[in-house]
């Protein structure tokens, strides 16, 4: 199977019905809590840890405030404001509780949540945008809520840069009728470590468009969970992500479909080159019995540049009830089309090029749905750099 495939599967395609079987134990039945001490130090054994180097993780799991935080800057649209509120008003805000270690410690010792709002019926001509920058390795805790009114219409652009050791977590209530894009992009440095949980909570005929960026970072493990509050709503997840050598990047997600007739698409796609480089994508989605009429479909494609290079993919799919419209999932891990590039060299194009241009082409179809052409063109001249070995 070609690395290049629509995103919908064809004909024989790896689907699932009613009959599928559940797992012993449901993606729904895993912790959530508030409370650090429910969460035991992870040792790597634990599903959720399986992928993930912990022993490199050490004082970001640590139970204990640090006091340090990164350079904020901000532009804001007329009439989005930037405030702060309490961890108990975050609570009562509609977010999901935390879903590991990292998320709880980083609720607990944040010191406190900044609020991003979008008022009712805004529509913004431009992206509302967030640029985090860390100065020294140091234990970060971050916590932002993003709330977008009824019938709004906004993206957030949040990038991250610099060094740090960042554990997040991220809300998104997105209210009824509103339509939010949220972007997220990874551009640390080399040694920069950087823990998140991103929790997207979808109104009635609610739409919300989450996309990950990851280039930079020793590690990047970031785990996006959505469900919704009401019938009609729609979330996308998309991501593109590129390792090279020594880096480690993990993108999970989990689509908890508990409202009837919602729909969700799930397509991430991630590049790997250089000794150990090493990529995870975990794609979970749980369509309850109450969410007849639900619509899904999950995919991950990597490309694996380079001998020594490690691409890990998960797709999970539980169905509790047939009454759906459908539910799907393909993944696929390959190698450089030789074939591709011979096609282009075959044509006079210097091997270099046909290689970027054959990358390109391979995360096309992500990058061109992020929306702002300024992000869109510095993701690929970033990708373009990674592939000539340049430093960041």
């Amino acid at each position: 199977m070609s690395l290049l495939t629509p995103q919908r599967p064809a004909e024989g395609a790896h689907t699932h019905d009613a009959t599928t079987l559940v797992p012993s134990q449901s993606r729904a039945e895993r912790t959530t809590s508030y409370a650090v001490a429910d969460f035991p130090l992870p040792t790597g054994r634990e599903e959720e840890w399986r992928f993930t180097p912990v022993d490199r993780l050490g004082a970001m799991l640590r139970d204990a405030p640090t006091g340090a935080c990164l350079e904020w800057a901000q532009d804001l649209p007329d009439g989005v404001t930037l405030g702060t509120a309490s961890v108990e008003e975050w609570r009562a805000s509609g977010a999901p509780a935390p879903a590991d270690r990292a998320a709880a410690v980083a609720a607990a010792h944040s010191g406190g949540v900044a609020v991003l709002d979008i008022p009712a019926e805004a529509e913004l001509d431009t992206p509302v945008r967030i640029r985090l920058t860390g100065a020294e390795r140091e234990v970060v805790h971050g916590h932002l809520l993003v709330r977008a009114g009824r019938f709004s219409r906004a993206t957030v652009v949040l990038e991250h840069t610099g060094a740090s050791e960042y554990s997040e977590v991220l809300s998104v209530v997105a209210a009824d009728g509103s339509e939010l894009t949220v972007v997220t992009i990874q551009e640390w440095d080399d040694e920069s470590h950087h823990l998140a949980q991103h929790d997207v909570v979808i109104g009635r005929d609610a739409s919300v468009r989450h996309i990950a960026v990851s280039i930079g970072g020793g590690i990047v493990r970031i785990n996006t969970n959505a469900s919704y509050t009401g019938p009609g709503g729609s979330f996308e997840g998309l991501g593109v992500y590129f390792a090279d050598a020594g880096q480690h990047l993990e993108h999970r997600l989990f689509v908890d479909h508990g409202a009837p007739h919602c729909r969700s698409n799930v397509e991430y796609k991630g590049a790997l080159q250089g000794d150990t480089a090493h990529t995870v994508w975990v794609g979970d989605v749980l369509i309850r019995a109450s969410a007849e009429g639900t619509d899904t479909y999950e995919l991950n494609r990597n490309l694996i540049l380079t001998e020594g290079a490690r691409a890990d993919s998960v797709p999970n799919l539980e169905i509790e009830t047939g009454e759906i419209v459908g539910a799907g999932h393909a993944s696929a891990t390959g190698r450089f089309d030789d074939q591709q590039l011979f096609y282009l060299m075959a044509r006079g194009i210097p091997e270099d090029e046909a290689r970027r241009l054959v990358v390109r082409g391979f995360f096309a179809s992500v990058v061109g749905r992020i929306g702002v052409r300024e992000v869109q063109e510095r993701l690929m001249q970033s990708i373009e750099h990674e592939l000539s070995g340049g430093e960041r």
